[in-house]
């Protein structure tokens, strides 16, 4: 299995839109992030986690092949911004879009041109699949299992595929959700900034689950430019976990 790291930053991306701060204007590629979604590839499987806004620019590079399945984990616009952009990828075949039920209901209201039975031409083929947290499903033979937590006070899924931990934009984990994590040899999971939010795992948060879940490896996602220079952080961290950054491929 191989995961790619398409992007590893927050809603806004790195660098921040009128900001002069010395991240945004780093010239260490590593400090540049597009919006947070990976790919997931196997033999004979390939799975998009989340498809934001920067969607299209992320795959231009990437060869061109069959998208068998997108994993959403919740709707917020810089996960799901880019799903348009699958037409494309829909000459390949339907790309069905897997998600609980609040998210598959704010997809129809959103792109209702994409979800009516008779569908215009031109339009993505990409049906929605109800999944519900605590039971499994597959996409081809690779199995995932798509877990609870919480996004602040919003209920949204991280996902594990075999031994890959998945999470993203998380604040607090329920206990029985921690455990559905335990044993993966890598863990990819949101630390936003340095200090304290509302919403989303700071880095001394993040450390401290990566620790409870224990896995092989480690590497964060949804960061922000106030999480500070790529360079800098990477040294502050143990040697078993670190800072995601985009374009990063990660083998199992």
């Amino acid at each position: 299995m191989r995961i790619k790291i398409l992007g590893s930053g927050t809603s806004t991306g790195v660098p921040q839109i009128g900001c002069a701060c010395p991240v945004c204007t780093s010239t260490n590629p590593k400090d540049r992030r597009l919006r947070t979604s990976a790919l997931v590839e196997t033999e004979d499987t390939r799975i998009l986690i989340d498809c934001g806004p920067d969607f299209r620019t992320q795959m231009l590079t990437l060869p061109f092949s069959k998208i068998d399945g997108v994993l959403i984990t919740h709707e917020h616009y810089d996960h799901v911004g880019g799903l348009d952009d699958l037409r494309p990828f829909c000459s390949l075949g339907a790309i069905p879009i897997y998600a609980e039920s609040t998210v598959t209901n704010v997809l129809r209201s959103r792109m209702p041109y994409c979800f009516v039975d008779r569908r215009y031409p031109g339009v993505p083929n990409i049906p929605l699949r109800e999944i519900t947290p605590g039971h499994a499903f597959h996409i081809n033979s690779v199995e995932i299992l798509p877990i609870r937590v919480m996004h602040g006070r919003l209920p949204i899924l991280g996902y594990r595929i075999g031994k890959v931990g998945y999470i993203t934009d998380m604040l607090t984990m329920p206990e029985e959700s921690l455990f559905s994590f335990l044993g993966v040899d890598v863990l990819i999971i949101n630390a936003l900034r340095k200090a304290p939010h509302p919403t989303h795992q700071n880095l001394e948060e993040a450390l401290q689950m990566a620790q409870r879940i224990q896995a092989k490896d480690t590497y964060f996602i949804h960061m922000s430019h106030d999480i500070g220079l790529h360079a800098e952080v990477e040294k502050e961290l143990p040697p078993h976990i670190h800072l995601s950054f985009d374009g990063e491929e990660i083998l199992l």
